[in-house]
């Protein structure tokens, strides 16, 4: 079983799709599936099933997709480490984030640490904090700024955390747009735009379930500028980080009546990222936090 077999595999169970994937990595279609083919056969079981819609994961292929992260994982720090002797002159490193990071400007550090290590290739994904830690403790990333309403996962280490306050943002004709507090009762049975599969949206179930309000999502967003245009166009309010609201210049109150601030934190495996690149940009991110 060659390392280019599972990192093949990964990127079909990723996508699931052949094509998707061999854009991914940069092979043509026919090479990529002969390559799963090839490990199949190595293997003595069928590790996708393949529809006319979609390719999915049969047991066989559920049962290999940990082992193969892994193997990956480890792959990957293997050549760290030869980059670290040659002092990181070539490597790789991953790193998450939630799109509602505000207290980092990572686009901005991301691009200083290249500036210094030109030969470190940097992967970012975006995502909902779940899926992106489940990511850091599969071995998939090697950091990942997320965040939690309540406690930090205990398979993950946290380097650095912050607070982040969330607020109530209208649009300028709203009744509500001129208040600078709103007491959460307020906004029972409101018509609202969700942010759809993030933390934030399940912070924000939770908050009015306890109260015994009505929360009353009418669309969703899967992407911040879409989810403020909704609001602008009148189909809501919404909950976002303060800092978004002001960026946005839309009108914004502070809720009462309920706890709306969470734990912001960047988070890896272990005490010590194995990869050296990832040693490295950890440095980088929380010297400058």
């Amino acid at each position: 079983m060659e390392l280019r077999q599972v990192e093949h595999f990964l990127a079909v169970a990723r996508h699931g799709s052949f094509t998707a994937a061999a854009r991914e990595v940069h092979i043509v279609q026919s090479a990529l599936s002969a390559s799963v083919r090839k490990l199949e056969t190595e293997l003595g079981a069928p590790l996708f099933e393949r529809t006319t819609r979609r390719v999915l994961l049969t047991e066989a292929g559920r049962a290999l997709l940990p082992v193969a992260r892994r193997l990956v994982a480890d792959a990957v720090a293997a050549r760290g480490e030869v980059a670290a002797v040659a002092g990181l002159t070539r490597g790789r490193v991953s790193i998450g984030t939630i799109q509602a990071l505000t207290v980092v400007d990572l686009p901005r550090e991301l691009g200083v640490f290249q500036a210094r290590h030109p030969g470190v290739r940097i992967h970012v994904r975006d995502g909902a904090a779940p899926v992106l830690a489940a990511a850091v403790a599969d071995g998939e990333l090697d950091l990942a700024y997320l965040a939690a309403d309540g406690p930090v996962p205990a398979e993950l280490t946290t380097f650095t955390r912050w607070r982040q306050r969330l607020v109530l943002v209208t649009h300028p004709g709203h009744r509500l747009a001129r208040r600078a507090r709103v007491p959460l009762a307020e906004v029972d049975d409101e018509p609202f735009v969700d942010f759809s599969g993030s933390g934030m949206q399940a912070m924000i179930h939770r908050r009015f379930a306890d109260a015994g309000l009505r929360h009353n999502p009418v669309c969703e967003a899967t992407n911040l500028p879409l989810l403020l245009e909704l609001v602008v166009a009148g189909l809501g309010v919404t909950i976002v980080p303060e800092a978004i609201a002001e960026r946005a210049g839309l009108p914004f109150a502070r809720l009462t009546g309920a706890d709306f601030t969470r734990t912001l934190f960047l988070a890896g495996r272990g005490r010590e990222p194995v990869n050296p690149a990832a040693r490295a940009l950890l440095a980088h991110l929380t010297a400058s936090a």
